[in-house]
């Protein structure tokens, strides 16, 4: 589907916003592709994200999944609005292991006030991408603070 975003800046907003995210900057995660409707996480695979098996942890997917959601949700979102989650649902498909992640979101449905997103987390090792979690949330656009 093809969005119109309500702010002509919203790749900056979203930028700007995942600068401040001091969880992406423990991550060491950066922002990819941003459109409207759309974002793209990238995580590099980090020892020190792993659980006791040596994948890469089911908190650290989720925490990009969601804010992969929440920035897709965002691009679509007035100029004064900030983005929050209110429900989230993840399956976790396979192990995380290679040399990043990569957590692609997507708007289905926009809303006023809720946003309805999806996102799939893809493990990527020698370029070859595994789907390992994929995620549905809806996102709720605050106005006021």
């Amino acid at each position: 589907m093809n969005f119109i975003p309500k702010s002509d800046n919203f790749e900056s907003r979203v930028r700007d916003s995942f600068a401040q995210q001091k969880v992406m900057q423990t991550f060491s995660a950066s922002l990819g592709k941003i459109a409207p409707g759309k974002v793209e996480i990238i995580l590099p695979f980090r020892d020190d994200l792993t659980q006791q098996d040596g994948f890469l942890h089911a908190g650290v997917i989720s925490t990009i999944l969601d804010s992969a959601c929440g920035y897709a949700a965002y691009t679509l979102m007035p100029e004064k609005a900030n983005v929050l989650a209110v429900e989230f649902k993840i399956n976790f498909l396979s192990p995380a292991i290679g040399e990043c992640v990569i957590a692609r979101a997507r708007v289905k449905k926009p809303g006023r006030t809720l946003t309805v997103c999806e996102a799939d987390a893809f493990a990527v090792q020698g370029g070859a991408e595994k789907l390992v979690a994929a995620m549905q949330s809806t996102m709720m656009a605050v106005l006021d603070r």
